[in-house]
This record gives structure tokens, C-alpha cells and sequence, in this order.
């Protein structure tokens, strides 16, 4: 080789030479596709961003391989194992522009599907076989897109509303599943609780949402995440979501939101407020100290629980507060869902009683049952704060 290069005409090392050199280029070229487009949308301001994204033609549909992070729970906190929903997974998700969803997360605990035609939502886990439906309300069951896009100035004076409140970036140039995306980040500037932060990504071209991801405060790493790694855009054929549970799974309805009744989802009914006007509505005595856990009381409402009244006291502001929801204690039978879950969970004394606490990255639910009642704390807290919300009331 050595005497091929000193002996060999000019001509020939020049052509020699450029040789290798195309080649390193077509392994570089081959190298750069294998790990697929990295390349980020030019900067602009986060008002444009939005209005590009808002105005872009509409998808056909979509497909995807996705990603779920779920950081909220520890596993330990849940009795008899873990779900993809609890623990994350990998897996699949296809979308059209009529409203049709359905997401399939894949884990070594079992598969999870989801599947929305635009006005309901199921769940089916196959880790219980079992089945949750929700009715979803109008305006998101509604795929029309509404009378007109927004014009930058109305997007930037509503930005600099909830500016107030909150800490928004600007439309950070980024890369997701190899397509040109901004992401945008929403921070509470106070009362935030638990949360840190949110960031969401959507594609540069489309406007198509790739990314969401929810962070506690104080932490770098997202509890909640659903990204796409894949994602490709064009009708979805209509097989795809003619997917059904088997029958002989338990169906759960959770059409009844919990705190508001029938009359009230539809408008036909003023909320009841006030304890004095409250406590008239109800069949046991309303605990409503004026602070809980050094929380101002804010409101007492009159609620309903599967068609029983019930009462929801508020104490602080934003999402550092906390609710309260009291309610008829339900009579053991046993065959209660909402009593398997509740029990699944750990157990706390609250002055003698037994009560039952789910405690997450992003906040904490406890329960207990005293003298005929059950009381439900809930906020953006630490455990120990939930507990000494529940001992004060």
C-alpha cells in the first residue's frame, strides 16, 4: 500500500482519495438516518407558535408508538400488583379527525386499551378484566373545531392573562420522534402544592400534540409522560377501533362525578352554598372547622355522591388548598369496587379510626369513616399535612 501511494500519479491519489471520502459520506448519510431526523423548527415567539399551530391543516389521523410514564405512585402503595396505568408501558396509539382514539399501552403486568369515539370513553384492564366507561362532556366530545382561529394579538393577551399566575416559557425549538416540535412549559408562580411543572410539544408542521408531561416540584424527571418515539400522519382505517372487552368482564360506570349532581351537570339546578343552608340538606352533622391544617375555610357547598347528598368544604387557594367531601358512610356488603380499592390501600389511625391513604408525587387522597360519615381529604399535599387536615375535622 505504502508504494502505491508513493508511486501512484497524482491523478490517481486524488481519485483515491475523493473515494474514501465518499464513502465516509455515505456511511455518515446512513449513520445520521438510522437514528433518525433530529433537526429543530426555526425560533419564533410562542404566540406565533400557537397561532402556526392552530391554523395548520387538519390531519387525517394518526399513528403512533408511544411512550407512558407513571411516577405518581409507588408500586408498594397498591396491594395485589400493578397495572400499566399505574406503572407505565410502552405501546401504540391511533387517532382520526372525527374524534376516534384508542391507545394500547403493552407491560410485563398486562395490556391496557383505551378507546374513545369521540362522546365515550372505556378502559379496559386486562390485569382485572375490568371494564371503566365515562360518558365525556359535550364540549370535548365536539371534534368541530370552533367559529374562527384566534389572531396572535388575542393568543398573546391571553397568554398575558395567565401570565398572572403562572410561569410560561416560550416556545422551545425541540425534537420529538424525529419531527421539527415547540415545547411550551407552565409553572405555577404560587399556591402550586405539589406540581412544578407542565410541558407539552407539538409538532411544528401540523400542530399535532407529541408530548405531555407532568413534574413535581423539585424534580427533574416527569411522574406523569406520554410522548410519541414513532408517529406517522394519514387516515386510520376504521378496523383499527372495532376492538370490544371480553364479556365476561366487570363493567364500572363512572358517569356520576363525584361532589355534583344530575340537575347540576346540566344547569338546571343553582349550587347550593353556605354551612347554615348546607347542613338543612343534609342527614348528619357538617364538619366545617373555620381552618384546617392552618387553611383558611373558603367555601361549603352542598354536593351529591351516587344520588345521596353530601357536602364539600374548601380551605386555602389554588392548588395548595384542600377539599373535603362528607358523605353517608356506606354499609358494608363486601361487594363494593369502591370499598376493594380503599382497602387495597394503606392504612393511617386518625384518632382511633382507620382511615386509608393513596400518597403521590402530585398530591394525596385519605379516607376514613366516623360516627356514620365518611370523609374524603384531598390536595396537592404531603401525607402528613392530608393527616392533620383529617384529625382537625
Amino acid at each position: 500500500m505504502f508504494s502505491f501511494v508513493r508511486n501512484a500519479p497524482t491523478r490517481k491519489l486524488v481519485l483515491a482519495a475523493l473515494s474514501v471520502l465518499g464513502l465516509l459520506a455515505a456511511l455518515t448519510a446512513i449513520a445520521v438516518a438510522a437514528t433518525g431526523n433530529s433537526a429543530k423548527p426555526p425560533a419564533k415567539p410562542l404566540s406565533s407558535a400557537v397561532h402556526d399551530a392552530l391554523s395548520a391543516p387538519r390531519v387525517q389521523g394518526v399513528t403512533a408508538r408511544i411512550s407512558f410514564t407513571n411516577r405518581l405512585i409507588e408500586s408498594s402503595s397498591i396491594q395485589g400488583g400493578s397495572t400499566p396505568l399505574l406503572s407505565g408501558a410502552s405501546g401504540r396509539l391511533w387517532a382520526s379527525d372525527d374524534g376516534r382514539i384508542r391507545l394500547e399501552l403493552q407491560s410485563e403486568h398486562g395490556d391496557v386499551e383505551v378507546l374513545s369515539d369521540g362522546k365515550t370513553l372505556t378502559v379496559y384492564d386486562a390485569t382485572s378484566n375490568t371494564v371503566y366507561e365515562l360518558a365525556l362532556p359535550q364540549r370535548l366530545a365536539d371534534p368541530t373545531p370552533s367559529s374562527g382561529i384566534p389572531t396572535i394579538g388575542t393568543i398573546e393577551k391571553t397568554l398575558s392573562q395567565l401570565g398572572a399566575d403562572a410561569n410560561i416559557s416560550g416556545a422551545t425549538p425541540s425534537n420529538v420522534a424525529g419531527r421539527e416540535a415547540y415545547t411550551v412549559q407552565v409553572s405555577p408562580k404560587h399556591d402550586g402544592g405539589l406540581l412544578g411543572s407542565v410541558q407539552l410539544a407539538w409538532d411544528a408542521t401540523n400542530g399535532t400534540p407529541l408530548r405531555a408531561a407532568v413534574y413535581a416540584a423539585g424534580s427533574s424527571s416527569p411522574v406523569l409522560e406520554l410522548t410519541a418515539t414513532e408517529i406517522n400522519f394519514g387516515a386510520v382505517d376504521s378496523s383499527v377501533y372495532a376492538i370490544a372487552p371480553p364479556s365476561n368482564a366487570e363493567v364500572i360506570n363512572l358517569n356520576s362525578p363525584v361532589g355534583q349532581s344530575a340537575d347540576e351537570r346540566h344547569g338546571s339546578q343553582p349550587t347550593l352554598s353556605g354551612a347554615s343552608a348546607v347542613q338543612k340538606e343534609l342527614a348528619f352533622p357538617l364538619a366545617d372547622p373555620a381552618t384546617l391544617d392552618g387553611l383558611p375555610q373558603q367555601e361549603v357547598r352542598l354536593a351529591s355522591v351516587n344520588s345521596s347528598k353530601a357536602a364539600l368544604v374548601t380551605y386555602g387557594k389554588g392548588l395548595g388548598g384542600i377539599a373535603v367531601l362528607e358523605q353517608p358512610a356506606k354499609k358494608s356488603n363486601g361487594n363494593s369496587p369502591g370499598k376493594d380499592i380503599t382497602g387495597s390501600l394503606p392504612s393511617v389511625s386518625i384518632d382511633g379510626t382507620t382511615g386509608h391513604e393513596l400518597a403521590t408525587a402530585l398530591g394525596t387522597v385519605l379516607t376514613f369513616d366516623r360516627a356514620g360519615v365518611s370523609y374524603t381529604v384531598i390536595g396537592s399535599i404531603p401525607p402528613v399535612a392530608a393527616e392533620a387536615a383529617a384529625r382537625g375535622l
